[in-house]
């Protein structure tokens, strides 16, 4: 068994669509980025290959490649998953923190889970995603971004 670890961080801004976890969420802001800048998949994207010892998503996406410019992370997760399989890796399971105050994020989380695990192709009970407030405090507590943490288990098949 492998553990990782992955950390992720999006400015908000005007005129983007803000998507977590492959959710479009209703807010006047989204997430600045080259992909869609889903926080919440990178950083679970990070902690697989971080498992696996394959870098970053940095080092496979760069965002001086224009092929990934606008990219559904979804697709980006499912990219990942592939290579852990290559790799001999499957995930054990996730467990995920979106940062932010604003906007409140629990009705939508079920359907993040289902995104994820469905991508990850484990059972959804082995996914867990969590929202926390930072209570005003720093640039999630403020409005200025999202950030996001994730842990993977991944195991040898």
């Amino acid at each position: 068994m492998r553990v990782g670890f992955g950390y992720d961080v999006h400015r908000l801004v005007e005129d983007r669509k803000l998507v977590l976890g492959g959710v479009e969420i209703p807010f006047e802001k989204g997430l600045l980025g080259h992909s869609d800048a889903d926080v919440l998949l990178h950083a679970i994207s990070d902690a697989v290959l971080g498992a696996i010892a394959e870098g970053d998503i940095g080092k496979l996406f760069p965002d001086t490649d224009q092929k990934w410019k606008g990219a559904n992370s979804i697709d980006l997760f499912r990219y990942v998953i592939d290579l852990a399989k290559q790799k001999g890796f499957e995930v054990n399971n996730i467990d995920s923190t979106i940062v932010c105050q604003r906007p409140k994020l629990a009705s939508h989380i079920p359907k993040m889970v289902e995104n994820i695990a469905a991508a990850a192709q484990i059972p959804a009970v082995r996914v867990n995603v969590k929202a926390t407030t930072t209570e005003g405090l720093g640039f999630t507590g403020t409005g200025e971004g999202i950030a996001a943490y994730g842990v993977v288990t991944v195991r040898e098949r």
